[in-house]
């Protein structure tokens, strides 16, 4: 795994992260019973995005650690998932060609 695609694994993993913890302990107008003329009840009064922020990129960087080392250590592979044998044998093993 190369420094792009480590980077482009931890931003997917970070955005889908974000998405999860993004609406935990959010309060919303309605709840507080503060609903400003105009807006809709359920729009957020405290949201604490930037606290989110920073615990999505804890939640991800140990999330990427894991994922990068199964990659980088080729625990699983992609020759471990070919279900249909789809894929060429790999230049290190040799071929059965019976001579």
């Amino acid at each position: 795994m190369g420094i792009t695609s480590g980077i482009v694994l931890f931003m997917v993993i970070w955005f889908m992260t974000f998405l999860i913890v993004l609406p935990m302990r959010i309060q919303t107008q309605g709840d507080l019973g503060k609903i400003v003329p105009g807006t809709h009840a359920g729009s957020p009064e405290h949201h604490h995005l930037k606290l989110k922020a920073w615990i999505t990129t804890g939640i991800s960087a140990v999330l990427w650690a894991i994922v990068a080392s199964v990659i980088l250590l080729e625990i699983v592979t992609v020759r471990d998932i070919d279900m249909f044998n789809r894929m060429d044998v790999p230049a290190t093993e040799s071929r059965d060609t019976g001579e």
